[in-house]
């Protein structure tokens, strides 16, 4: 993986209607690292289509494509990689069936003892939150910015925070020791594709012009 980026994650309310395909490709073409496919529906021949569709698209703009909480069909779509949550299946059974090369990520929320499991089983990078109050996940516990210190001081992988995270915070976010910003209604509840596209160039920026954290 690479050290520091921004991570879209897409949302199946935000991007329906048709936007799902240009909104992605306008987050990647904005400089995107990472794009996560988060679709809870029961429809298995639309995620996979989906899902295919948009490996396509990361592979175009040199992004990863990782597949939430769903194992087999990041195998059956050849993805770069799974995000699985502490409820979404076994990161080592993950690791194991997985590609030596791909990415797996975890959801460690505030917890450094999950993050320690999680690196055990594999994992390629740790993620915390929400820090900031979520749309996505509004009953979510809060996670101090303490965390993603304290992880950077347990841990060499890369720490992503999730949660709220908008413009207005990502440079704490970036102070206290992430290295990927993982967005949803930052950039997908906007009303263009133009505007999703400004707002990924914006978050690189950001990302770009930070120090790493010791």
């Amino acid at each position: 993986m690479l050290s520091r980026g921004l991570y879209a994650i897409t949302d199946s309310t935000l991007l329906a209607d048709g936007r799902l395909l240009p909104y992605c490709r306008a987050a990647l073409r904005g400089g995107a690292q990472l794009l996560q496919y988060r679709d809870k529906s029961d429809d298995h021949d639309k995620r996979l289509r989906e899902a295919l569709q948009l490996r396509e698209l990361c592979e175009t703009f040199g992004a990863r494509l990782i597949i939430n909480d769903d194992l087999e069909l990041a195998l059956a779509c050849q993805a770069h990689g799974l995000h699985l949550g502490q409820s979404d299946g076994s990161l080592a059974e993950a690791r194991a069936r997985l590609a030596p090369t791909a990415v797996l990520g975890a959801t460690c929320h505030a917890e450094l003892t999950l993050a320690a499991q999680a690196e055990r089983a594999g994992a390629s990078y740790l993620a915390f939150g929400r820090f900031f109050p979520s749309q996505t996940k509004p009953g979510a516990a809060a996670a101090p910015l303490s965390i993603l210190h304290d992880a950077g001081q347990a841990s060499r992988l890369p720490k992503v925070a999730i949660g709220g995270v908008s413009l207005d915070n990502a440079t704490q976010l970036i102070n206290a020791g992430a290295d990927y910003l993982a967005v949803v209604n930052s950039l997908f509840a906007l009303t263009t594709a133009q505007a999703v596209e400004r707002q990924a160039q914006a978050f690189c920026a950001l990302l770009a012009g930070a120090q790493p954290t010791d």
